[in-house]
């Protein structure tokens, strides 16, 4: 009875083992037939988009003129950091430049005169991120601290004490811009996050989560009736969202290394970026494709800096070898070179009347060209 018992539990065993590796098989070949399956679509949108891919630009602006001589030179250096230069802002009153530097300072210049107007000292070093709001009455700043705060500029106050913390991420913040108003910022971070807050009340709008590295970057098209904005960061990818549902839209790649940076076409439509691999790439979001890249074989330093003149001809790159790149960004090649700074670039940026470029450095200087 009791051998007969034991063939009888051994025998109904078999079955109960016999499942689990069918049952494990079956899901790994459904797990291979949906890999398969998700390998087809990409296959299917890669053919989709080679059709919009009719010819290169380059070959679309061989009518085009060749860019004259520009004539840009440096015509201010702006001194008062004693330290790394990390990020700079233009006022939209083209005169004024708020700069932030490793030193804990935030300076805001009168760009004409190169003096210095305001000078704050933050609780940190390292602040990574200045910006300033749309009124010019106001500017948004910083970094390793993992908040943004803004202060109101005024010359009657002490403007320190007005200092108002907005927004608190995880990591630091490595970017910042207000959005379409004095009331609202975004904000980019270590965290792989960006995130809308209200300024007035400190309260999140809403978070974007979508990167799998540090967030680096963000911009917002020049036209205040968008529901967009770019970022881009560690994980080599410019990701656009749609501001009202927090929901990524569209997805770009292309570098081989980490994007420091990202700008916006002036007519909104495409947007450039600056890598670690010592490239700008241009993309095109109606194609949905990289059109463009800008590099040469003697570049070998990071692009920290990217932005176009306001016709949008002329993309100007900031490089880790002190030196600005100027591209024609329809024929894809060099233009010309501007020579100044001592140490890398950390950031550029076109004036909203695009009469100047401005440059911030390691060397501890801001530089205006024109």
């Amino acid at each position: 009875m009791s051998s007969a018992a034991g063939e009888s539990s051994s025998s109904s065993k078999v079955p109960e083992n016999s499942g689990s590796a069918a049952a494990a098989a079956t899901g790994s070949e459904y797990l291979e037939q949906l890999a398969n399956e998700a390998e087809e679509l990409r296959k299917k949108l890669d053919a989709e988009r080679h059709k919009l891919n009719d010819i290169p630009i380059q070959q679309a602006a061989e009518r085009l003129d060749v860019m004259g001589a520009l004539g840009v030179k440096q015509r201010r250096i702006l001194k008062g950091h004693v330290g790394k230069v990390l990020c700079m802002d233009w006022s939209l009153d083209k005169r004024h430049i708020v700069s932030s530097s490793q030193d804990g300072k935030v300076i805001v210049w009168d760009g004409f005169t190169t003096n210095k107007e305001h000078a704050l000292t933050m609780p940190t070093t390292w602040v990574m991120a200045c910006a300033f709001s749309p009124s010019s009455q106001m500017i948004a700043c910083g970094g390793l601290d993992n908040k943004c705060s803004v202060v109101p500029l005024s010359f009657e106050d002490d403007i320190i004490q007005k200092k108002r913390q907005v927004a608190t991420h995880t990591s630091y913040m490595s970017c910042c811009t207000f959005l379409r108003s004095d009331n609202l910022i975004l904000t980019g971070s270590g965290d792989s996050t960006c995130a809308i807050w209200d300024v007035e009340s400190g309260q999140l709008i809403q978070n974007f989560h979508g990167h799998t590295g540090d967030v680096f970057a963000i911009d917002v098209p020049k036209c205040d009736t968008g529901n967009t904005f770019i970022s881009a960061g560690a994980d080599k990818h410019s990701l656009v969202w749609d501001i009202r549902s927090g929901q990524c839209v569209q997805s770009f790649e292309g570098h081989e290394a980490d994007i420091n940076t990202v700008r916006f076409h002036p007519n909104g439509d495409a947007f450039a970026t600056g890598s670690d691999d010592a490239t700008c790439r241009l993309f095109d979001l109606r194609a949905d494709r990289q059109v463009c890249v800008y590099e040469k074989e003697s570049i070998l330093f990071p692009v920290n800096g990217v932005d176009f003149s306001l016709s949008g001809r002329i993309l100007f790159a900031g490089y880790g070898d002190y030196r600005v790149g100027v591209w024609d960004s329809l024929k894809c090649v060099r233009h010309s070179v501007l020579y100044g700074h001592e140490n890398r670039i950390s950031c550029l940026r076109t004036s909203p009347d695009g009469t100047a470029v401005c440059s911030a450095s390691w060397d501890c200087t801001i530089r205006i060209w024109a």
